[in-house]
């Protein structure tokens, strides 16, 4: 597939994040239904040796193509050593969110790359390979899902909105508070849906098909390219503080919505404003 134009200065590298996508999951999908090898990082924590082949083809690519740029990616990577804002260009890649659904054989699992210059992030792409949809975004021109323009919902009303969500999974000690958060929000809303892949998630949002999105816990590879996706669809990211710019992906909490949506939901998360899974 031919990366989508966003008519911007960073097309040429916004082609070369989906070529490297493209790769990852060209081996996912070689992998799909038999495991190699699986590893645990840590309590319900999983590497696959699919998830450390996609990262390695993928990386090349970033590498081969942008040698200036540093790259965060998830298998490996030390988060102690790197500051949010930086000089210069850097990658940030997961090349397989939702491992425990690929390993599981459940849908979705995707593949994530954001390219961030300085203190933001310029370019990002979320590749669905369960379903082969692939969204892409560039800083002040637009999202697109295969290549067509997208945007968030119009969804003004809490009652009538669709939320996604991620459970705790590696740490229990503050299931409680999030447990009455999500009782909130399944009584105030529409609905509410858990499907293990925050960048799948985000992406939906940034589209139309999702009204809003919260999760503790993640990383910036989980996040990058999906918050630069609901900006450029018209939406809005924050941290539960509304903390904007690169905090959201570095500081451990992700709310993002339509934007009509954001201040009801900042407002029910507010018991869990200190809490970072």
């Amino acid at each position: 597939m031919e990366p989508p134009s966003h008519n911007s200065p960073h097309d040429s590298v916004l082609g070369v994040a989906v070529r490297a996508a493209h790769r990852g999951a060209e081996i996912i999908r070689d992998h799909a239904g038999r495991l190699d090898e699986v590893r645990e990082k840590g309590i319900n924590d999983f590497v696959t040796a699919t998830d450390e082949a996609a990262q390695a083809a993928i990386v090349e690519t970033l590498r081969d193509a942008t040698p200036d740029a540093e790259v965060i990616a998830e298998e490996g990577a030390n988060l102690d050593a790197h500051t949010p804002a930086i000089e210069g260009r850097r990658w940030i890649v997961d090349p397989l969110d939702g491992t425990t659904n690929f390993m599981q054989q459940v849908p979705p699992y995707a593949v994530s790359v954001a390219l961030q210059q300085d203190d933001a992030v310029v370019v990002g792409v979320v590749l669905d390979v369960t379903h082969d949809e692939l969204f892409t975004a560039v800083a002040d021109h637009g999202l697109k899902r295969n290549g067509q323009p997208a945007s968030v919902t119009q969804t003004s009303d809490f009652a009538d909105a669709f939320i996604a969500t991620g459970f705790p999974y590696r740490r229990f000690e503050h299931t409680e508070p999030y447990l009455d958060v999500l009782e909130t929000v399944i009584r105030n809303t529409r609905g509410v849906r858990r499907h293990g892949s925050a960048a799948v998630d985000l992406a939906r949002l940034a589209c139309g098909r999702f009204d809003g999105f919260f999760e503790t816990g993640l990383r910036p590879w989980d996040v990058a390219a999906g918050t630069l996706l609901v900006r450029e669809g018209g939406g809005r990211v924050t941290d539960y503080h509304d903390n904007s710019g690169l905090t959201p992906l570095f500081d451990q909490q992700v709310c993002a919505t339509n934007g009509a949506l954001h201040d009801t939901l900042l407002d029910t998360l507010a018991s869990m404003k200190d809490v970072r899974l």
